[in-house]
C-alpha cells in the first residue's frame, strides 16, 4: 500500500485500485480526478459480491493531505441501509465524541445518528467502510 494516499492524485488513484482488488469486490466505478495539483474528487460506486453497493463521494486536499468532505452510503438494491456524513449537528450531544463524523442508521434513518469515531478527515476511510461491509454482511 501507499504510505499516504492523500498526498497526490496519483497516490490516491493507486490506493483505490489496490484496495478494491479483493475477492469481495465484484466491480467498481469509483475513480478520482482533479483539475488542480492540490485538490481532487473521488466518486463512484463499489459493488460487492454480497449484493451491497457502497456509494462514495470525497473532496480531497492533497496539499494538506485531508479529506475535506465526504458522503458514504450503503445500499442493498434500491434500499439505503445506512450512511455516513460530516454534516455538523452541534446541538446533538450524543455525537460530540466524533464530531462532526456520524452514521445514520435505522429506524428513522434520516434522524437516527450515532458517533462514527473510525471515520476521519486525516486518514483514508475506505478501508474502514469496506471492512465493515465485509464483516457485517459477509464477503
Amino acid at each position: 500500500m501507499i504510505d499516504n494516499p492523500l498526498s497526490s492524485l496519483n497516490a490516491y488513484s493507486r490506493f483505490i485500485a489496490d484496495l478494491l482488488d479483493r475477492p469481495g469486490v465484484k466491480h467498481s466505478t469509483l475513480t478520482a480526478w482533479s483539475d488542480s495539483p492540490y485538490t481532487g474528487i473521488a466518486e463512484g460506486d463499489v459493488f460487492f459480491t454480497n449484493g451491497l453497493r457502497l456509494r462514495v463521494r470525497e473532496e480531497l486536499d492533497f496539499a494538506d493531505r485531508l479529506i475535506m468532505s465526504y458522503g458514504y452510503e450503503v445500499y442493498r438494491g434500491a434500499d439505503r441501509l445506512y450512511w455516513y456524513d460530516d454534516f455538523p449537528h452541534p446541538n446533538d450531544p450524543g455525537l460530540s465524541s466524533s464530531y462532526p463524523h456520524h452514521k445514520h442508521i435505522p429506524p428513522d434513518i434520516k434522524h437516527n445518528r450515532i458517533p462514527a469515531p473510525e471515520i476521519s478527515f486525516t486518514q483514508c476511510n475506505l478501508p474502514v467502510l469496506i471492512q465493515e461491509i465485509e464483516d457485517v454482511y459477509g464477503k
